[in-house]
């Protein structure tokens, strides 16, 4: 876990660290058209985040089996890549009418997702093969490879269109590396093995029943920051985009937790214990996590400009609605693993209070935050009921 943790931090850290450079060079209202158009992007990639563990559980069941999946699992990672990059094309005008920005701009986030997909098959074939060095190493060359060169760009004086091109070309770079390490250290020879040829067959259908999981907790972690864009002007809502990067930082800090426990969890004999478990590691890790957004909220000023002081005293609020969602992140992950989707529906209907709320009601940026803690503390609840329940049965 700790590889991982390491690879994935520092995957994370590239990731947040290019917030610091677009805020101060884009200003607000440019960092808000930029953050959007990341929050656009990575709901588009929900398909990648779903097959990665499909793709890992998958590969768990079978290995159980004695059997190779392999083959099978690469070109179900084609397939989706497929599926993702039409959907990408037909949303981009779409996308950039409701975001209020160029098309261009929807197009360079936007079409990042397949290219996302394709990195998503090898690491899920890393994961389930429980390769968790090689996933490591993974985690951490995508994060900088997509991060440095958008870095460049805005260094240079590019724009969020420009920033987002270069990141989707570092990703494919990125992709063409883990395929090759991935396809070098495979050995199915000689581990009692053998090559699938009688198992069900796996259809872009057996993702899409996880992705409508992943998408749920995907729209959860962005959707009151696209609502912002919506209902604040300009500079609020860039300054709002700022706090939800310490809500992502939690959010997305402890994933190595759920990348590492996930294969127990797709073993029946191992599922409860592993829920326990995870459960447990992400409260506390979100403890730390929300008292770290409160002593290091005073430094944010300094780095990233006068502007976004507003939301200093807010950090640790948004901090403990990332830590929520990560707890409902490793609930929903036991779901997949088990290929049991019903909890979905709880989130998604705590989606659509949530949105009801944000949209209706007359809020000012701290009213607005809390009513979103609020919709996210209680769908998690409801979810952790759900999973129990249906455990025990």
């Amino acid at each position: 876990m700790s590889v991982v943790a390491a690879g994935s931090m520092t995957a994370n850290a590239a990731a947040y660290l290019l917030h610091l450079p677009a805020s101060r060079w884009l200003g607000p209202a440019g960092y808000s058209e930029f953050a959007s158009l990341l929050a656009a992007q990575l709901i588009i990639a929900v398909p990648a985040l779903a097959l990665q563990m499909v793709i890992a559980r998958e590969v768990v069941t079978s290995r159980l089996a004695g059997r190779d999946r392999t083959p099978q699992l690469r070109q179900l990672g084609y397939a989706n890549a497929v599926l993702v990059a039409t959907i990408a094309v037909l949303l981009v005008p779409v996308t950039a009418a409701v975001l209020n920005t160029s098309l261009v701009a929807a197009a360079a986030a936007l079409l990042a997702a397949p290219v996302l997909v394709l990195l998503a098959t090898e690491q899920g074939l890393l994961q389930g093969q429980q390769r968790f060095g090689e996933l490591a190493v993974v985690l951490a060359g995508a994060g900088v490879a997509r991060v440095a060169p958008a870095v460049v760009a805005l260094a240079l004086g590019g724009g969020p269109a420009v920033a987002l091109a270069a990141a989707a070309l570092g990703a494919a770079v990125a992709a063409a590396c883990a395929n090759m390490l991935v396809r070098r250290g495979t050995a199915v020879e000689g581990d009692g093995l053998v090559r699938d040829s009688d198992m069900r067959r796996l259809s872009v259908m057996t993702v899409l029943r996880a992705s409508h999981i992943q998408l749920a907790i995907v729209v959860f972690t962005s959707l009151d920051l696209v609502i912002a864009r919506v209902v604040f002007e300009d500079t609020v809502a860039g300054q709002y985009a700022l706090g939800a990067v310490a809500a992502k930082v939690a959010f997305w800090l402890p994933h190595a937790v759920g990348i590492v426990i996930f294969p127990r969890m797709a073993n029946p004999a191992l599922t409860k214990s592993a829920v326990r478990f995870i459960v447990v590691v992400l409260a506390g890790l979100g403890v730390a996590m929300v008292a770290g957004a409160a002593l290091l909220a005073p430094i944010v000023p300094f780095l990233v400009g006068e502007d976004y002081r507003p939301i200093v005293g807010l950090l640790w609020l948004f901090a403990a609605q990332g830590a929520i969602l990560a707890i409902l992140q490793g609930i929903l992950l036991s779901a997949i693993a088990r290929d049991r989707t019903a909890v979905s529906f709880v989130v998604w209907a705590g989606l659509g209070v949530e949105a009801v709320l944000l949209l209706t009601l007359p809020l000012t940026i701290t009213s607005f935050l809390i009513v979103a803690i609020c919709c996210a503390t209680g769908t998690t609840g409801v979810a952790l009921a759900t999973v129990i329940a249906s455990l025990r049965r």
